[in-house]
Order: C-alpha cells, then sequence, then structure tokens
C-alpha cells in the first residue's frame, strides 16, 4: 500500500524535537520515517516512541530515500550546515529559530536558500496561534481601522537552566526573536530599534553578561509603534498577550488559562487558576498549525510559513536591539 503522507526525518530530539515528534506523530498528513540525533539514545528512544528509523548521522537520513522533508530541532550551531545539506539532498525543510547567531553566517547562506527549489520554513510557530492569527487578519482586513501601536507582552514562568542560557545568543536572539517576529507579521518594514535591558532578579543571567528583563520599541516604514515587554519569570505562569490599536478601536489576546471556571466567595471574586505554566501547553495547537501549514506548503507551492528572510530579519533585528540596549541609542535598520 502506498501512503500520500509526507515522510519526516526529525533531526535532535531535545524538548522542542519531543513537541515535533508528538506533532508529526498526530498529523494524519505525515509520518516520522527517520530520527536523528548525536546522542544515538535518545533518537532510538524517540523513534521507539513516535516510529521511525534512528541514527547519529544527519547524512545518513539525506541519504536514505525516506524523507521528503526535516524538522531541524538540533542546537543552533548545527542549523545552517543542516539547511544547506537539505538544499542539496533536494528535501523540505522546517528550521527551529534562530537560524543562527552569527548575521554573517545566515548571509552566506542567502543567496543559496533564496535559489532553492525546495521548501524553507522557519519554525516562528506564534503566528499560527489561533488568537494571534486572527488578530492580524482582522488588522488586515481594517477591523481597526489604520494599524498605529502594537503591544507584544511575552515573559516566562521561569529561566532556562544556566547552561542553556550560557549558549543561547542572549534574551533578544533566544527570546525576544518570537517577538521580533511576531512584530513584522503586524508590520513587515521595521526600520528603527530602540532597547532597554535590565538585571531584575536573577544574578545567574547577570553574571553570563545577559538581561533577564527588556523592553523593545520598534518603528515601522509607515509610523507604527511596536512595543514587546519580555521577562524571564513570571510569578502567575505563562505571560503571553498582544493588544493592536488603530484609529477605530483595538484588539486584545489575553492570556490562556487551562479552564475559564471562575470562583466567586466573600474573600475573592473572579479567582481563576493560574495561566498555563509551559510554552509547549499555551502553544500546542500553534504547533500543529504550523507542521500542517508545512504539509500543505510542500504539496500546493504556496508561501505559508515563515521564511529564511524572516528568520534573517528577527536576527537583524535582535543583534540592533542588543547594540540598542549596550550603548543606550537607538538603531537604523534595513532589512532588504
Amino acid at each position: 500500500m502506498v501512503s500520500n503522507k509526507v515522510r519526516i526525518g526529525l533531526i535532535g530530539t531535545g524538548r522542542i524535537g519531543q513537541v515535533h515528534a508528538a506533532t508529526v506523530a498526530a498529523s494524519a498528513n505525515a509520518e516520522l520515517t527517520w530520527v536523528c540525533d548525536v546522542f544515538v539514545e535518545g533518537a532510538e528512544k524517540t523513534a521507539a516512541q513516535y516510529g521511525g528509523k534512528a541514527t547519529n548521522d544527519p547524512a545518513v537520513v539525506f541519504a536514505s530515500g525516506e524523507v521528503d522533508a526535516v524538522i531541524v530541532a538540533s542546537p543552533t550551531s548545527t542549523h545552517i550546515d543542516l539547511i544547506s545539506a537539505a538544499i542539496d539532498a533536494g528535501v523540505h525543510v522546517l528550521c527551529e529559530k534562530p537560524i543562527d547567531l552569527d548575521i554573517t553566517r545566515v548571509d552566506g547562506l542567502r543567496a543559496k536558500a533564496n535559489a532553492a527549489s525546495v521548501k524553507i520554513a522557519l519554525g516562528f510557530n506564534r503566528r499560527f496561534d489561533q488568537q494571534f492569527s486572527e488578530i492580524q487578519a482582522r488588522v488586515a482586513a481594517g477591523d481597526i481601522g489604520k494599524l498605529e501601536q502594537v503591544t507584544i507582552i511575552s515573559r516566562d514562568p521561569a529561566p532556562a537552566p544556566k547552561a542553556y542560557l550560557e549558549v543561547s545568543g542572549g534574551i533578544f536572539r533566544d527570546m525576544t526573536i518570537h517577538d521580533f517576529d511576531m512584530a513584522r507579521f503586524f508590520v513587515p518594514n521595521i526600520v528603527e530599534v530602540s532597547a532597554t535591558g535590565a538585571n531584575s532578579f536573577s544574578d545567574d543571567i547577570r553574571g553570563i553578561g545577559d538581561f533577564d528583563s527588556v523592553v523593545v520599541t520598534l518603528k515601522g516604514d509607515g509610523g507604527e509603534l511596536i512595543t514587546i515587554i519580555n521577562s524571564r519569570h513570571s510569578a502567575f505562569g505563562y505571560d503571553q498577550r498582544l493588544e493592536a490599536f488603530g484609529s477605530e478601536g483595538a484588539l486584545f489576546a489575553e492570556n490562556v488559562a487551562p479552564t475559564t471556571v471562575k470562583l466567586y466567595t466573600n474573600k475573592v471574586v473572579e479567582a481563576r487558576n493560574p495561566y498555563m505554566e509551559f510554552f509547549l501547553e499555551r502553544y500546542a495547537f500553534a504547533y500543529s498549525n504550523e507542521l500542517e501549514q508545512f504539509i500543505t506548503s510542500i504539496g500546493s507551492g504556496e508561501v505559508l510559513n515563515p521564511t529564511f528572510e524572516d528568520g534573517r530579519a528577527a536576527l537583524i533585528l535582535a543583534d540592533a536591539a542588543q547594540l540598542s540596549a549596550t550603548t543606550g541609542k537607538s538603531v537604523k535598520v534595513d532589512l532588504s
């Protein structure tokens, strides 16, 4: 029996790799045929749970003839080489953010990526969140008139482990980069970046020369202002909100809780359970929708996911924010 499912190889079986493995396994339109990790035990365990063959060598996956696409969920330092290898093998690729921490390496692959016949998608999954995508569509449809301001609030419940933070590239390239892409979802052409960083609570983060709290202001070429508020901790759970403000009104996306039940007593009103504690829970639908759009794009040839150029633009904005926060000056940017 011939399957019409897209055959997918997964490279990287860490935390985000497990999300992708489960998402592929749950899809009616995809199957996991290969799993790869330099620590082959992780690949074998994931393959046993979700299907496919295991290896510790990406070259085996690309040469197998048994993958139509790969999902790259390995460390950032491997992304450039794996995207390049996928292009050479004629295999579509969905790569987690960022493309790389060094814009010169990204630009070194740019011509090859843009000339590729395969789909290259970047894992900015928040574009596929039900709330954010609805607001963007309604802004585009003119529901609130001319867009003037966007406010994005993104706070993690707690910092990632120090070992991860030390190699993450810093808060702007690791965390805020999702918000830079969300800003461009609404205002594609950003021309100026101003950022302020602080060390409000974490000595570990201060010790590695990074910020634990940041505020960024972006200016669009039409005068739009986008404010991004980030923190590496939040006492009340995963804080993910967005507001779009226009000449004729506003649209709001509030935090998501596990239930809508509220408690009313003589001591408290409208008491609810805390917000979701982890990004995997909050964005479960977004990851699933991201994969389905990627699969659809392979069959249709349409551009449905964030592209290599979107990944490059987000990194340019992250670099500009780092420079601004360090120097105290706004930074002009050119995303072309």
